[in-house]
């Protein structure tokens, strides 16, 4: 059973994503919130395996809030749920570690399948966002593809591949935090990137 959280302040879409997931047997929702202003305390006591957060609501907004959450829960699988299609917003949700992100005008069987794909290991995003999502790379992407990694670097790219948390690259490596974060930094210049999904997705194209 995938237990879900929702978050989202407009009370009638709220009440009836609760009634759509409710279709499903395989999803338990533990859990349906107007505000992220606690949501810190909410993840502690729900144990959400999946948070399908709104962007834009009183008090936190999802864009800190989806941070909050990998921050102190890695695992719980975040799905961006808005009406917002710019690039700033998508952007800042991907790097803080959104795991897809699902317009509100999507439509009800397409918005279940997206949420399949997210608890399967996929990254789902709406059309629109998908093809804002593969220009934004194509155009910072360099040309070259030989980066001048040093050994380490490629190591810790790796890591971060797999999902390690720059702490869990430290303990992995024997290496101090701050020295992960440098290295870290070195590699976001190296390969003209500003986040770690970014860096994630130039490692997969070019096999890094």
């Amino acid at each position: 059973m995938v237990r879900i959280a929702l978050y989202e302040d407009n009370e009638q879409l709220r009440k009836s994503i609760q009634l759509l997931l409710l279709t499903q047997t395989s999803y338990e929702v533990v859990g349906a919130f107007e505000h992220a202003n606690e949501i810190l305390g909410d993840i502690n006591q729900l144990q959400p395996d999946l948070i399908i957060l709104d962007i834009d609501m009183p008090g936190r907004k999802g864009t800190e809030a989806v941070s909050l959450v990998k921050e102190a829960r890695p695992e719980t699988m975040v799905v961006m749920h808005t009406v917002f299609e710019e690039d700033e917003k998508l952007f800042t949700s991907l790097c803080a570690g959104a795991n897809g992100y699902i317009l509100k005008k999507t439509a009800p069987e397409k918005f279940l399948q997206y949420i399949d794909e997210v608890v399967n290991g996929g990254a789902p995003f709406s059309p629109g966002i998908a093809q804002k999502v593969l220009k934004y790379f194509q155009a910072q992407q360099p040309t070259a593809t030989d980066y001048h990694l040093t050994e380490r670097e490629k190591q810790i790219l790796q890591l971060l591949v797999k999902g390690y948390t720059y702490k869990a690259i430290g303990a992995e490596l024997n290496i101090a935090l701050d020295t992960s974060r440098k290295h870290i930094r070195h590699i976001y210049e190296k390969l003209h990137v500003s986040c770690g999904r970014e860096a994630v997705v130039l490692a997969l194209k070019h096999k890094l």
